[in-house]
């Protein structure tokens, strides 16, 4: 019995257009095609390649092209791996990826940031910084992070200007525990935190990123000298010495003949920590080349402590400014102290230390 005819395009599987079955292509030169395309493993499609030609011979199979042109293209891929590899350029490509993964993993939210690491700040002129880079902090870099703490006793979003007044206050605490050497400090580097948003408020964030930052001009090396990188001496010293710095900056901005109350107030502050830094001194033993020294600076201190008495004690706004020059004039830097210390003891251009 004859065949039926079929349809010029029979059904799959079924006779081909002149009654004569289809011949299968052979899958290993499918693969041979795609793998040299892709280039992943360029002697992979070559290989491929090569196995699929007999195959196709011998089983009468369709996709000599295929794995001809794959068989091509994968020659050219290894024909470029091997000049990339002589001439250095697949080296410059996948040191320049490495880069680039290097990069965004360092790239990252202000607040995911640790004490320690120095930074980039790429959204300065943004209101909030949503950007920053980790650098090594022997590089050029805009900032050392500090520290941090959580803003705590609000229920509700207490207002950025609230926020500031807390940070301001205890990120000064942060600064002055992780860099106690503030003489070491470059000129033109300050206070900086970063605070969350009423947006960020809204999902939990209560962060407080403190740090010292360049105002202008980027910075190199860190900033740290804390009880991990100074002696059991240097500590003493500086505990005992930079509270006397940091009540001096605390100096009213109105003048006495406006806030006589004010002023006073704060010479009394700067007594205090005068007094405090020569009982502090006093009580340690210091050794070598540093005994001499911190005698003559406990000396000086004693003296100074008179002046700021008269100063805080002062009963009108011109008896307060008759002795308010000579109180700071008589107050001592504490540099020789310092340099037998082995600590910085020269103040950075242009800063305002007691003379």
């Amino acid at each position: 019995m004859p065949y039926a005819a079929g349809g010029p395009y029979g059904p799959p599987g079924g006779p081909g257009p002149y009654g004569q079955p289809a011949r299968p292509t052979n899958g290993l030169a499918v693969a041979s095609l795609v793998s040299g395309i892709v280039c992943c493993l360029p002697p992979l499609g070559l290989v491929l390649g090569l196995v699929a030609l007999p195959q196709i011979r011998k089983k009468d199979q369709a996709g000599r092209p295929l794995a001809i042109t794959g068989m091509v293209f994968s020659a050219v891929s290894c024909l470029l791996l091997v000049i990339g590899l002589v001439t250095g350029g697949f080296s410059s490509v996948w040191n320049g990826f490495k880069e680039g993964v290097d990069e965004a993993s360092r790239s990252k939210s202000p607040f995911s940031l640790r004490t320690g690491q120095c930074f980039s700040d790429r959204s300065k002129s943004a209101e909030y910084a949503t950007d920053v880079t980790v650098v090594d902090c022997a590089n050029p870099h805009d900032g050392e992070v500090t520290g941090g703490f959580k803003v705590t006793g609000f229920a509700k979003w207490p207002g950025e200007d609230a926020i500031d007044a807390i940070a301001e206050k205890r990120c000064e605490t942060v600064n002055l525990a992780y860099a106690m050497d503030t003489w070491a400090i470059p000129e033109d580097v300050w206070l900086f935190y970063y605070l969350p948003s009423s947006e960020s408020w809204k999902l939990g964030d209560r962060t407080v990123i403190c740090a010292l930052a360049a105002e202008k001009k980027r910075f190199s090396g860190s900033v740290r000298s804390d009880a991990t990188t100074l002696g059991g001496d240097q500590t003493h010293f500086l505990t005992s010495v930079n509270p006397i710095e940091a009540a001096l900056y605390r100096e009213p901005e109105e003048d006495p003949d406006e806030a006589l109350a004010a002023n006073k107030a704060w010479a009394g502050e700067v007594l205090a920590a005068i007094d405090g830094a020569h009982g502090s001194l006093g009580k340690h033993y210091w050794p070598g080349a540093s005994t001499e020294p911190v005698a003559a600076l406990r000396k000086d201190l004693a003296a100074a402590s008179k002046q700021w008495r008269a100063l805080a004690t002062a009963a009108d706004s011109d008896a307060y400014w008759e002795a308010y020059e000579t109180a700071y004039e008589i107050l001592p830097d504490g540099a020789k102290a310092r340099g037998s210390l082995g600590l910085t003891d020269a103040p950075p251009a242009g800063a305002d230390t007691p003379a």
